[in-house]
């Protein structure tokens, strides 16, 4: 397989600059982020499918392929929003300027630590969340890089804003999903949404089963586009860290596509000042930036680290001025400049947010292969365990209904959430309004509770221990 899978990889590659033993530990990282994704399918996507088995709706022949083939396309169709959100939470400049094997410590710390918590929490049939745990290790693997190397190793107003959607976002998944099952239960006729199945061959009425089936494919397409983004995330934070020239920045953005949006923010800036001369200090600093960004442009290189990562350096200049002279109210643009400027700073953007097809092909086709194995001890977990009766239609399509907005909502900010969590509490909410308080299994819910607690601090202090050990040995 290992072979297989460099075959694969290399032509995507180039010519790889790396000596004999850190091409072995970038392999292994491909391999482990790899893992990470695939579990990730089988531990996380068995949230989409659990409301549908449970329910009749589908037999599990049919819902894990299905999900899996949704979980592919919402990773293949969703962007990087959401990867370079992860992205930004480690010291990617730092990276670049410090050995390679600084790089593979980090990323083998975080692959590891991640994969340990979450296939521990699969093998207990706890629900738990893919995304605190990365998160967390990611935060671990920052703060020893910060203490061997004395620079920033954790971007914490971004680890706030995560680390907010994260808190936030299962709060809003019970409380709404309450909500929307109160309305059903007080406005609705149909006595057939409320019924519980029992017996193999007890199955909703087809209108029915056909809003669990849509529901189902938008909690697994929208897990992939926000879930699946985290592993291409990943998947980057490692092509950067051992080979920064080439990854660091979209070479096969032409030259002259850079050139065109520069062009076209200077010529704004130029006109502004010219009809302002008296507010200028932050559009002169603009147009120096942009200066400063063709001179690198023209000296950038895939070879050259120092060359790139000034490029690199110069275009995030730009896109932060830009946007700082768009926000400045005591400066007057036009409806025509201002989407000038915002239009130039999305071009710019992909300069640096992008990731190349085949990243995103390989992580979609391991999040879609892990979703069809292994999915069986989680899907018992929501499906049974959450209430102490069985989920009913509602409980079923109320929950995923909220999931899977959540999560799109989560997708289109960029923002990365936990399906896990969100689901779970869209189940307790609306268990809690079906019967009350007693309608749940608090031991489930103890375990559900302290997984979440204890995610971040184990994936930190076990990413912390792993990056400590390898910096020993790489």
């Amino acid at each position: 397989m290992h072979h297989s899978l460099i075959a694969v990889i290399l032509p995507f590659l180039g010519q790889v600059d790396l000596s004999g033993y850190l091409l072995i530990v970038f392999f292994l990282c491909v391999i482990a982020v790899i893992g990470f994704e695939f579990v990730n399918g089988f531990h996380d996507t068995a949230n989409a499918v659990a409301t549908v088995i449970y329910t009749k709706a589908l037999k599990p022949v049919y819902a894990i392929p299905w999900s899996g083939i949704w979980n592919f396309l919402g990773v293949m169709l969703g962007g990087v929003t959401v990867a370079m959100g992860i992205l930004k939470l480690v010291p990617l400049d730092n990276l670049m300027t410090l050995p390679v094997s600084v790089g593979a410590c980090l990323v083998l710390s975080v692959l590891l630590a991640s994969i340990i918590w979450n296939l521990g929490t699969w093998y207990l049939g706890i629900p738990c969340s893919s995304s605190h745990t990365m998160i967390g290790a990611m935060i671990g693997g920052g703060l020893v890089f910060t203490w061997y190397y004395n620079g920033p190793g954790v971007n914490w107003d971004k680890a706030g804003e995560i680390g907010s959607s994260l808190i936030l976002s299962p709060i809003i998944g019970f409380g709404v999903a309450a909500l929307l099952m109160l309305f059903l239960k007080h406005v609705t006729k149909s006595h057939a949404l409320f019924h519980i199945p029992s017996g193999e061959n007890d199955r909703p009425p087809i209108h029915i089963r056909l809003m669990l089936i849509t529901t189902c494919t938008l909690v697994s397409f929208f897990h992939g586009s926000n879930d699946g983004q985290k592993g291409v995330g990943l998947f980057m934070l490692i092509l950067i860290a051992f080979m920064p020239a080439r990854f660091a920045v979209n070479h096969n953005i032409p030259n002259a596509k850079v050139l065109t949006a520069l062009n076209q923010t200077e010529q704004v800036i130029t006109k502004t000042i010219t009809a302002d001369p008296g507010r200028n200090d932050l559009l002169t600093q603009l147009n120096r930036a942009i200066n400063q960004t063709r001179a690198s442009l023209a000296a950038k290189s895939e070879k050259d680290v120092a060359k790139t990562y000034s490029y690199r350096k110069q275009i995030e200049s730009v896109i932060k001025d830009i946007r700082a002279v768009i926000k400045d109210k005591k400066i007057k643009f036009s409806q025509k400049d201002r989407d000038t400027l915002t239009g130039t700073a999305a071009e710019l953007e992909h300069v640096t947010d992008f990731a190349p097809i085949w990243v995103i092909a390989m992580i979609s086709l391991s999040l879609g292969l892990g979703t069809m194995i292994g999915w069986k001890r989680i899907v018992v977990t929501i499906g049974e365990k959450i209430g102490n009766e069985h989920l009913n239609y509602a409980q079923g399509a109320t929950s995923e209904i909220v999931a899977a907005s959540t999560i799109g909502l989560s997708t289109v900010f960029g923002l990365p959430v936990s399906t896990t969590h969100v689901l779970s509490s869209g189940i307790a909410g609306a268990m809690v309004a079906s019967g009350g308080k007693g309608n749940l299994n608090n031991n489930t819910l103890k375990n559900i509770a302290l997984a979440w607690l204890l995610t971040l601090p184990v994936s930190i202090i076990l990413a912390a221990l792993l990056f400590m050990f390898f910096h020993l040995f790489i």
